[in-house]
């Protein structure tokens, strides 16, 4: 029987992710003229490192696992499997395709073998999860644990963790991006007479202060607390995914900062706003383990509110520049797009979704029509 599941808004989200990584930075566009399916037969490529092999392999593994679960639980029965493993390769072979076009991107026949090799691993996967029962575990898992309702807000927590790889002006503070958004509307605007409607700050901003420092990493922290604790009722398992999601938050910043500046400095972050903002979060997460799921998703929406005004008015840390130094060359430079994006959209879509949620009528006050 066919039902809604996460796995299908996951799949395309990540199929969105895959399409950035192969055709960044989306510059150049041109056509040599030359037939645009020879590198399918032309010799595989004298120069590559493990790095590229790894990266095309298992960059395709969650897509060919989140598509196949995604289509089983939607009623395709044994097709899931088939269409789950042609997908990803069709995907492969447009963007291998279309770098034709691209100057800084060169099409490759061992990529497009790696990605298909990666989607099927990926199918495979699911398929032995399903024979091994882990997929209807996880089913009633989510059942018993999260609200009948609970498919946005599943896919919002999990891509939480991800979006905190990209480096960020204040730890946990996603979202800032009025700068970057002010000058590229500038830049598009220059030498019309719209330019004089842009809100441009006149004079440089002052930087957030200690206690403001603290005050954004405890709402950027309370924000997907806020969004699991509307979903989960019980209270032990509220305490369960507070518990989670700080540890998840720690390892991905840590994460972030092992591999920007190495292992070394994989808690340099870890300064006393830091520290203060990190305790004011868990004190306000164990105080609100009460809280209705309404009351829950209105103090997401308050928290967001908050917290993405202040990050929006700061100036970006000399920290945060050194940071994107290093994201935005060698080996990163295919990622750090993928996770800026997440960074940037992430609380703007959670904040779309709290107020949907605050706006809905309770189940109990809909009249049919």
């Amino acid at each position: 029987m066919a039902s809604r599941s996460s796995a299908i808004p996951l799949s395309l989200l990540f199929a969105a992710l895959v399409v950035y990584a192969s055709l960044y930075p989306f510059e150049g566009w041109r056509w040599s003229g030359g037939p645009v399916w020879a590198f399918l037969d032309a010799p595989f490529p004298r120069y590559w490192t493990k790095f590229d092999v790894l990266a095309n392999l298992v960059g395709y593994v969650p897509l060919g696992f989140l598509a196949a679960l995604g289509l089983l639980r939607s009623g395709w029965g044994r097709w899931a499997w088939w269409v789950a493993v042609l997908l990803p390769a069709l995907l492969s072979l447009a963007l291998e395709t279309l770098q034709n076009f691209l100057p800084m991107r060169v099409p490759s026949n061992l990529d497009l073998g790696l990605n298909i090799a990666g989607g099927v691993l990926g199918v495979f996967l699911a398929w032995l999860f399903e024979r091994l029962g882990v997929v209807r575990q996880w089913t009633q898992f989510r059942q018993h644990w999260f609200a009948p309702h609970a498919h946005g807000s599943l896919v919002l927590l999990a891509l939480w963790p991800f979006a905190l790889l990209y480096p960020v002006s204040v730890p946990f503070g996603l979202g800032q991006v009025w700068g970057q958004l002010e000058e590229a509307l500038s830049g598009l605007l220059v030498d019309t007479p719209f330019l004089a409607w842009l809100p441009l700050q006149s004079e440089a901003a002052a930087p957030l202060s200690p206690l403001a420092q603290a005050l954004c990493v405890a709402l950027g922290l309370l924000a997907p607390l806020m969004l699991g604790y509307a979903d989960v009722p019980a209270l032990w398992r509220r305490l369960v995914l507070l518990v989670a999601l700080l540890l998840s938050a720690l390892g991905a910043a840590g994460f972030s900062a092992t591999m920007t500046y190495g292992p070394d400095h994989a808690w340099a972050w870890v300064d006393m706003p830091a520290l203060l903002g990190m305790v004011v979060a868990a004190v306000m997460a164990l105080a609100t383990l009460r809280l209705p799921p309404r009351a829950c998703h209105v103090s997401l929406l308050l928290v967001l509110t908050v917290s993405l005004s202040l990050l929006n008015l700061a100036p970006v840390s000399a920290y945060f520049d050194q940071s994107l130094n290093v994201w935005e060359q060698g080996r990163f430079i295919r990622f750090h797009g993928l996770s800026q994006w997440l960074g940037w959209l992430w609380p703007f879509a959670a904040l779309m979704y709290a107020v949907r949620a605050v706006t809905r009528l309770p189940a109990g006050n809909r009249t049919d029509h």
